[in-house]
């Protein structure tokens, strides 16, 4: 194959690089970004458990807190009742402390009952701190892999930078016009590879001419439907 095409071939893989590692750059954080907002959100499906358990911690200081209260309003209540003079307050205070304890009596009723559910919900989130944990050391271990890969975007654009600099020296400047004007117009690409008389670049057929021209000739001929610059691959071999 000629030196020549050779060059732009070694070129096109540069472009082709690059271009690939731009994309990078831009995707690995978006991946990296998606990743943490689908892990946040399994973390607080996986952590309602938790959640209903400190709310049931909230409601029970709340009903102990009612109970002091009331206790030591049925305390004050009773000594009040020492010093009363008439039957009739005497027997609404015993009404008071009589309400106060009933109403005891049903907080502590509730208490208990959120005491069993809070012992449930114990065992079911020492259960799903076991699964977050296994789960947020598998989402960091992947994290890491785009993260690594992402780190190393910027040390292989600047190598694939500097080969494509060192062809672009090599090639003439009237030739590496035309390549450029041709990947401008065909999305990136100015050179193709040719198997079995398809263009691997517009996927259509090339004459059969034309197709024994590029096997047999030193001149750098161009696809007649995309325009790129062919060169002939013979796919079994290369595989």
């Amino acid at each position: 194959m000629k030196e020549q095409l050779l060059l732009l071939i070694g070129l096109q893989e540069c472009d082709s690089q690059l271009v690939k590692l731009a994309a990078k750059k831009t995707r690995l954080p978006e991946e990296i970004q998606a990743m943490e907002n689908d892990f946040q959100a399994y973390r607080e499906s996986i952590e309602q458990n938790k959640q209903k358990q400190e709310d049931l911690k909230a409601r029970r200081a709340e009903y102990e807190a009612a109970i002091k209260k009331i206790g030591d309003g049925m305390i004050k209540t009773k000594e009040r009742l020492l010093e009363v003079k008439n039957n009739k307050e005497y027997q609404a205070m015993l009404k008071e402390i009589e309400t106060a304890e009933k109403t005891l009596g049903e907080m502590e009723t509730r208490i208990i009952a959120l005491m069993e559910d809070m012992d449930k919900l114990s065992v079911l989130v020492k259960q799903d701190d076991a699964v977050l944990a296994q789960e947020t050391r598998k989402h960091e271990q992947e994290k890491k892999i785009i993260e690594d890969d992402l780190s190393a975007v910027d040390a292989d654009t600047a190598c694939w930078t500097e080969k494509r600099a060192e062809l672009q020296k090599q090639i003439p400047a009237d030739l590496l016009n035309r390549y450029e004007r041709i990947k401008k117009r065909n999305n990136g690409v100015g050179v193709i590879s040719v198997w079995k008389a398809v263009c691997s670049g517009c996927h259509m057929n090339i004459p059969p001419q034309l197709y024994n021209e590029l096997q047999r000739s030193n001149e750098l001929l161009s696809c007649p439907n995309c325009n790129r610059i062919m060169y002939f691959k013979n796919q079994e071999k290369a595989e």
